[in-house]
């Protein structure tokens, strides 16, 4: 396993930037160059790169889409949120739109945001392309063509030109697939989510979004710290804080940095990557949750360091 890279990190719906929110960035970024001299790119650049990511980046907003990259000619993703039509155009770039390929899709379920993008995937309209989607839900192929059926959409699923088939996926059975090895786990989430565990290589990532986590469940508890065990990378469902989560009346079925936290310390993993924001996060709100999580981590250690990023639309992280 070579590295992951994340085309959409949002939960739920897509979202974007404002003109007010491009705008107040622009402010604070003159505002802290005043009385400044810059005489070269590289000056530029540094000032930029200290201005800190909330003001000088964004996370983003495209719905979950995720790229293994394991090595080899196939492609590798975990969900067809709205991130997947910027992963398309990409192979478009790289590749060219004739050249045909074989991708593996792993959904953890088939909710609309994890679903949206499809429709909008170009490789799936290319005769000779080759698309096996993944689930452990008997039903993803009837929930993938009813999104594209009227008066939902214009173009129908039929007209996709791809090879497209669908395989059933049994939960806690490991499969090899495109040269790694992949277990499915069942995560509690309003239908069922499922999280993936990917080996290759002597590396592992596990995809893990959508599920909720009791505390108080010490059972359901070991059964993830056993997934997550010695796990290179787990990409973790932390749509809320610990107090949203607690003060939420709905149990939507997702989970908070907190529980990210415990569960891969408990595991050892090496490094744990936030996932699956809340649509009304902001940058800022984001980059906060970053330096809470990594202090929480620093202050429960008790072994090897837990590293901790926020997945945001266009990161890659090698392994």
């Amino acid at each position: 396993m070579k590295g992951v890279r994340f085309w959409g990190t949002r939960g739920s719906l897509p979202v974007s930037l404002t003109a007010d929110d491009l705008r107040r960035r622009l402010v604070t970024a003159v505002t802290r160059a005043s009385g400044k001299t810059f005489t070269t790119k590289p000056e530029v650049e540094a000032f930029v790169d200290d201005l800190g990511f909330a003001i000088a980046g964004t996370y983003g907003g495209r719905t979950s889409c995720v790229e293994l990259m394991p090595g080899g000619d196939e492609f590798v993703l975990c969900d067809l949120g709205s991130g997947v039509r910027s992963f398309g155009r990409a192979v478009f770039e790289r590749h060219g739109s004739i050249n045909p390929h074989v991708y593996h899709v792993f959904l953890s379920h088939a909710h609309w945001d994890h679903i949206m993008g499809l429709p909008f995937f170009a490789p799936a309209f290319v005769p000779g392309n080759r698309i096996h989607i993944y689930g452990g839900h008997p039903d993803l192929e009837a929930a993938l063509r009813r999104q594209q059926e009227p008066p939902s959409y214009p173009v129908d699923f039929a007209s996709m030109r791809a090879d497209i088939d669908f395989v059933h996926l049994e939960p806690e059975r490991r499969y090899d697939i495109a040269g790694m090895a992949v277990t499915a786990l069942r995560q509690p989430h309003p239908g069922d989510s499922y999280g993936y565990r990917f080996e290759s290589g002597g590396r592992s990532v596990v995809y893990s979004t959508d599920s909720a986590h009791d505390p108080s469940d010490t059972d359901a508890a070991s059964l993830f710290v056993e997934f997550f065990r010695d796990a290179d990378l787990v990409i973790f469902d932390a749509m809320y804080s610990l107090a949203e989560e607690t003060s939420t009346d709905s149990d939507w079925g997702h989970s908070n940095n907190i529980a990210g936290v415990e569960l891969c310390q408990a595991a050892g993993v090496r490094h744990l990557c936030l996932f699956h924001h809340k649509p009304d996060a902001d940058d800022t709100t984001l980059a906060n949750m970053l330096d809470e999580t990594r202090q929480l981590e620093e202050l429960t250690r008790s072994g090897q360091a837990l590293q901790i990023s926020v997945a945001y639309d266009g990161l890659t992280i090698p392994l």
